[in-house]
């Protein structure tokens, strides 16, 4: 991931730069998708003690200002990317819950056709691949069962 400049990141969506919020985006840029849960154990372990509820308070307003994007896997904890505004989607293994990010331009289909059809102004597209990862499909041919993991960075 590029290098960014958290602070300046932040005062421009009109948010204060402290240690907490600077540390929960350099994680998750790092990450690429992380839980709230594992986002809090590494920014205590950067910047020491902060509480889950405080970390629950930073992504949310984070998410709000559009810093960052809550992906929502079925059965699986809410991961948090930030939001580089790059147009891509993602697949989720419906067994071990990894997400892995698709980028617009690898999506053959005509997304924006609807669009003009029912009279809409297209902004922004999101679409979601739920199905089976690489690792999964190879256990379950061995008749092993897929067990569940934490998300993986794309």
């Amino acid at each position: 991931m590029e290098r960014m400049d958290y602070r300046l990141l932040l005062r421009s969506h009109g948010l204060r730069a402290t240690g907490p919020r600077i540390a929960a985006l350099k994680e998750a840029n790092q990450a690429g998708h992380i839980t709230v849960e594992e986002l809090c154990k590494r920014i205590t372990a950067q910047i020491g003690s902060v509480s889950t509820q405080a970390v629950y308070d930073i992504v949310h307003v984070l998410t709000e200002k559009g810093l960052m994007r809550e992906v929502r896997p079925v059965d699986h904890a809410a991961v948090y990317e930030i939001n580089l505004h790059d147009d891509h989607h993602h697949f989720i293994c419906n067994h071990c819950g990894r997400i892995q990010d698709v980028p617009a331009r690898d999506v053959e289909c005509e997304l924006l056709a609807p669009a003009e059809k029912y009279g809409f102004s297209v902004e922004a597209t999101e679409v979601t691949y739920w199905g089976t990862c690489a690792e999964c499909r190879a256990k379950m041919k061995d008749g092993a069962e897929p067990h569940a993991v934490q998300p993986q960075a794309a």
